[in-house]
């Protein structure tokens, strides 16, 4: 006998972890849909940046079950004429203000549909010029849980907003990139993909991992393959290259920020 579960909604968001913004917006969803299962990716993006939470959004999207409705506000341009949005892959849909935010996902493939988010009737009666996730997104994800064709949302559109990627650079004998973000351990996560690192010396002698003035060599497998405190870089569970301080956090040891130029040379 199969079990037919509720619906998953994620909240993906810059409110902070003990923010009462993030229980206005359960509490909207599950006024109109009780049985929902709402879950939390994070509430801890830096305020207002759109770059973490498209990173985020990247890394944890291929995790979710078929079906998540995933709804993001990272909204610096709230109140503004920028749109609210419906954008849907195979595998999920996402409802989050066209700013960018869901650009790291359109790199890997393009949504299938996006639709603007225009039709008030699905929005709370009331609609506060600060706060669009809890008087649009959230009531919209409740009602597209409970069956609402997304083409009752609004119109169609051809595209989302882009914001520029800086690209890694591959030449002979030197990759160079970007710290990207930094995660909850004060870890610092590159956009040098694993597989951009298959041309890199296993001898770690040969290899020096740059990042601002700091330096350390080799490429490791774990954090535990150096000692405490040691400055040491591996591939980390997103597949990207990571700078860490073992046992301390490299962001507030070695003071760099998301940003700063990262180089692997051999």
């Amino acid at each position: 006998m199969t079990t037919s579960l509720a619906p998953v909604i994620t909240l993906t968001t810059d409110f902070g972890r003990d923010s009462p913004y993030v229980a206005a917006m359960k509490g909207v969803i599950l006024s109109h849909h009780p049985a929902v299962r709402i879950v939390d990716v994070t509430h801890s993006i830096p305020p207002q940046d759109i770059r973490n939470a498209a990173w985020v959004l990247e890394e944890v999207a291929p995790y979710w079950p078929e079906g998540t409705i995933h709804v993001v506000v990272v909204d610096p341009g709230v109140g503004t004429a920028r749109k609210m949005i419906y954008a849907a892959w195979e595998s999920a849909v996402y409802l989050a203000p066209d700013n960018g935010v869901l650009s790291r996902l359109a790199r890997r493939s393009p949504p299938t549909t996006i639709v603007a988010l225009e039709s008030r009737q699905y929005w709370l009666p009331t609609v506060s010029n600060t706060f669009h996730g809890r008087d649009i997104l959230a009531p919209v994800a409740a009602r597209l849980s409970l069956g609402l064709d997304p083409r009752a949302l609004g119109p169609p559109l051809a595209k989302l907003v882009e914001i520029p990627w800086s690209e890694v650079s591959v030449m002979p004998g030197k990759i160079k990139g970007t710290v990207r973000s930094i995660d909850s351990f004060g870890n610092l996560v590159t956009d040098i993909a694993a597989d951009k690192l298959t041309d890199v010396p296993t001898d770690p002698e040969q290899v020096c991992v740059r990042c601002d003035e700091h330096e350390t060599q080799g490429l490791f497998r774990t954090y535990g393959d150096q000692p405490p405190m040691t400055l040491v870089a591996i591939i980390g569970s997103s597949g990207y290259l990571e700078l860490a301080i073992v046992g301390d956090s490299a962001e507030m040891m070695l003071g760099v920020r998301a940003g700063t130029p990262v180089s692997v040379i051999w």
